[in-house]
């Protein structure tokens, strides 16, 4: 078992899972307003040139999304009368203007949105700031991103290889300490990159949406961090929005697995997973009844996106829809990785009710899709 601990790097995180399991413990001891608001978010690191496939492969592979997830999505709807809702985290360092305007072609059907995702290693400062820059310059050009009102670009962050603020500890798939005030300073309103277990880079905070905290020029500064709570709201940082991490049984069995929300061909959502991520009740403290669930995948290469566009997509969204919305117990609300950021801002400003009308909260949507 200490070799298992060891080598899956739960040493990093079970103390703050211990925390969460009491946490959670003593939130539930408290009646939850009925109905529940199951805010569901489908994070994809999309890499159409995973792989190092040549560009024809990245074109085909983007080319099965644009035709299937239309398909698939028109089978189901939420609360909100909207069928699913896709968050395209793409590779600036994989740009290529076909694929982005394919994937408008989904962004403009209100399927879903392109955030930013990225790979780097060895990086500045100063030569990260001026890639980002031309990154969101060219999504903007196809549409894509949301706007402050003079035309920034605002966007959502997942980092390549998990290694958010120089997290390896031989320093590998970033070099820039300072990652997350960076992010701010060119838009980022939340960064999207964990969980990341059994990775290294993964936090001792464990299924919370949270503030970082203390001195963010240093590594791995997403180690601290404050609970985003009702009557609270950051301006001058960027908001961490984990997915679920939980110790589950596998399937038939006695031994553990560890639950991160990731889905693959190999391991699609279940009726089992999908109760294991809602289970871990992420929410904005003192707003107990929006449940925020943010899964991930990477969607692009041919087996999962077989799976996710195929049986895997049906049996997580059948999972939802059955279990998560029978408009009394719950309503099931269909979310970007921008509408989710607007739910959680406002139920920070304490805003009640239903979270469908704070969908395009403080973050219009982009130009593309309105």
């Amino acid at each position: 078992m200490r070799a298992w601990i060891r080598d899956k790097n739960l040493h990093t995180w079970l103390g703050g899972y211990a925390r969460h399991l009491a946490a959670r413990a003593a939130r539930q001891l408290v009646p939850t307003p009925a109905p529940r608001h199951l805010l569901f978010a489908l994070c994809d690191h999309y890499e159409p040139l995973w792989g190092q496939a040549p560009r024809q492969v990245g074109e085909a592979r983007v080319r099965a999304w644009r035709e299937g997830y239309p398909r698939l999505a028109q089978a189901f709807r939420d609360a909100d009368g909207r069928p699913p809702r896709h968050s395209f985290f793409f590779p600036g360092e994989q740009y290529a203007s076909a694929f982005l305007e394919m994937l408008a072609v989904l962004a403009r059907a209100r399927l879903g949105e392109v955030e930013l995702h990225l790979h780097h290693d060895g990086d500045t400062r100063d030569q990260l700031r001026q890639d980002i820059g031309r990154y969101l310059g060219a999504y903007a050009g196809h549409g894509h991103l949301s706007r402050e009102a003079g035309g920034r670009p605002r966007y959502a962050f997942i980092h390549g290889n998990w290694c958010l603020a120089n997290a390896r500890a031989d320093r590998r798939w970033c070099g820039v300490d300072d990652e997350i005030p960076l992010l701010h300073a060119t838009g980022c309103y939340a960064d999207f990159t964990f969980p990341s277990a059994p990775d290294e880079c993964q936090p001792g905070i464990v299924n919370q949406i949270y503030w970082p905290e203390g001195d963010l020029s240093r590594a791995r500064a997403y180690e601290r961090g404050v609970r985003a709570r009702v009557g609270e709201v950051r301006t001058d940082r960027i908001l961490l929005i984990q997915g679920p991490l939980a110790l589950a049984r596998r399937p038939g069995g006695l031994k553990l697995r560890i639950e991160s929300g990731a889905l693959t061909a190999a391991d699609p959502a279940t009726p089992a997973r999908i109760r294991s991520w809602v289970a871990q009740g992420i929410q904005v403290a003192g707003r107990p009844e929006w449940v925020f669930v943010k899964v991930h995948t990477h969607g692009a290469p041919e087996a999962q996106a077989a799976s996710l566009l195929g049986a895997g997509g049906h049996a997580l969204h059948e999972g939802l829809t059955r279990r998560y919305n029978d408009g009394a117990r719950w309503m099931l609300h269909y979310v970007t990785a921008r509408e989710m950021y607007n739910r959680a801002i406002a139920a920070m400003e304490g805003r009640t009710g239903n979270p469908a009308a704070y969908r395009d909260h403080v973050l219009a949507p982009p130009p593309i899709a309105t």
